[in-house]
């Protein structure tokens, strides 16, 4: 028997229509391309939304076409999130900060049509325009007095498309499963891989992300999204945020602390979001001002993971809960929270911020577990570590234009390797292909590098496995060091002498002038592997 209720379909289009009609005055602030401030409201934003999507079925595209954009976090970019995906195309977000072959291969694989960008990213697609395949023309969001010069063929103004239209557009009704988005992985060992949401995933993943014990988005909401629009949808903030009326504050380009704090101070926003080298440089200009972050409640870090030296900073000098979210594209990303709970509230500091260095609970929509070497389903006791695999409705079930599945019995290997303790709390202990394995036993990176980071006279720390006659592998550390200071592998070890084990303490220290990075920020620990595998016996043989 099945229930009696309307199966109307979850498209969207609705997020847009219900601020439209119920959160019609609530602001959204950018941060411009162009310079300066732009500001309007969710009515706004509805109404050019409606004339973008007749605008692009204007020019032939239909359900189902790609349109890819590069770009920013502004207004322009928050309308294509409705207008490309209401009308039923896919809109493909594209990391300008991956290399050339990358990009061109995901404009390719992807089949797009168009692609919306930013007017100072225009030549990175004049550079790889003699490779793309499907482009038909590109659409720079801006106005004619901004328009760039560019030797690219069917260059469209973004603002005369959509002032040609009006805002007589009814949203189109489809099934709830059509393709909506479709986001790339970094691909740091091959081809980016393609992952397609629908609209019923995007929208289920919205309404979760939204929920009290996640990110806890309301119409009291005044947000800051500084991780980028075209890294998984901006972690679907917009989305989340659009369905509860939150004031949200667009960046723009400028990410630097100065012209961040700028936007916090004047806008008063009291959630942040966004990776943890964004709120480093954000913690340091706080300190060369002598300022606090007053108005902001929540800070939420994704991507990698925060050290604890981070944590304590933010409630320690600024009065801020940093919240743990951890996710991968193929999740859409969220997956779990250090959500603050009453049992928090009864931990003292230190054993609260030792808590929050976890990736957090799963939200409701995620079943986790952790199975060992031989594939057995480990215990939940915080102790034991293994493959982490998750499921859910907004998990990728099969990689765009690949065959098969993407799935083992049903469940994603997400690479990481994790513990998850008694009350569900999941912590990373390293990827797969980072974990450093040391005379049998695991040592995890991402805890050495974590606590190294809290040593006072280092900016940035990465950690690999390098060969070892004995040992198999040992830990290797390669440090930055703070800007007029020197790091010396006698002072890390002392400082990390009462924070790890005494076998997990590196065996060598490189002092870096800087580290490499993947297009989405996360430490690329590939070509340091290939140029220091073998640094430890180079050096013993050396002596």
């Amino acid at each position: 028997m099945q229930g009696n209720m309307m199966n109307q379909p979850l498209l969207i289009s609705q997020i847009i229509q219900h601020a439209e009609q119920y959160h019609s005055q609530a602001e959204i602030v950018s941060r411009t391309v162009e310079g300066g401030i732009h500001r309007y409201t969710y009515r706004d934003a509805a109404a050019r939304s409606r004339k973008l999507a007749k605008a692009l079925s204007a020019l032939g595209i239909q359900v189902g076409d790609s349109i890819g954009t590069l770009a920013w976090n502004t207004y322009r970019h928050y309308e294509c999130y409705f207008g490309i995906s209401g009308l039923g195309a896919v809109m493909n977000t594209i990391n300008p900060r991956l290399f050339a072959e990358q990009m061109t291969y995901i404009v390719n694989h992807s089949r797009d049509r168009y692609i919306m960008v930013d007017a100072n990213l225009l030549p990175l697609l004049e550079a790889n325009a003699a490779g793309f395949e499907t482009l038909e023309g590109y659409i720079v969001m801006t106005d004619r007095a901004h328009m760039p010069e560019t030797r690219l063929d069917n260059v469209l103004c973004y603002e005369e498309l959509i002032e040609g239209q009006d805002d007589d557009y009814e949203w189109p009704q489809f099934d709830e499963n059509t393709a909506a988005a479709l986001c790339y992985t970094s691909g740091t060992t091959g081809n980016p891989k393609g992952v397609l949401y629908s609209h019923r995933s995007t929208m289920i993943h919205a309404m979760a992300a939204a929920a009290p014990d996640a990110l806890n988005i309301s119409s009291r909401t005044s947000l800051l999204p500084v991780v980028p629009m075209f890294h998984v949808n901006a972690w679907g903030v917009p989305y989340a945020a659009s369905m509860h009326g939150s004031k949200m504050v667009f960046p723009g380009p400028a990410l630097d602390g100065a012209s961040l704090w700028e936007l916090i101070d004047a806008e008063q926003t009291n959630l942040l979001l966004g990776v943890p080298t964004v709120w480093l440089a954000l913690l340091q200009y706080m300190d060369s001002i002598g300022k606090t972050l007053e108005s902001v409640n929540t800070v939420v870090v994704g991507g990698s993971a925060a050290p604890e030296s981070m944590i304590r900073t933010f409630h320690q000098k600024h009065g801020a809960f940093l919240l743990h979210a951890w996710g991968m594209t193929e999740m859409s990303p969220l997956g779990t929270l250090t959500t603050p709970t009453p049992h928090m509230d009864s931990l003292s500091d230190e054993d609260r911020y030792k808590l929050q260095t976890k990736q957090g609970k799963a939200t409701f929509g995620v079943e986790m577990k952790i199975l060992g070497e031989d594939g057995a389903e480990l215990p939940h006791d915080g102790e034991a570590f293994g493959r982490l695999m998750v499921r859910g409705p907004w998990i990728v079930d099969s990689y765009f234009r690949t065959e098969g599945s993407a799935l083992e019995d049903g469940w994603f290997d997400t690479g990481d390797v994790a513990t998850i303790d008694p009350a569900g709390y999941m912590q990373i202990v390293d990827r797969s292909k980072d974990v450093i394995k040391s005379g049998g036993e695991w040592i995890s990176s991402i805890d050495l590098e974590n606590a190294a980071v809290g040593h006072p006279d280092v900016a940035e720390a990465c950690v690999i496995g390098a060969a070892h006659p004995k040992w198999d592998e040992r830990p290797l550390l390669l440090a930055v060091p703070v800007e007029g200071r020197e790091v010396t592998l006698e002072s890390v070890n002392s400082f990390l002498a009462d924070k790890v084990a005494k076998w997990w303490l590196p065996d060598a220290l490189i002092q870096v002038e800087a580290l490499p990075h993947t297009a989405t920020g996360k430490l690329h620990k590939v070509p340091l592997r290939e140029t220091y595998y073998n640094y430890l016996n180079e050096q013993e043989s050396a002596s």
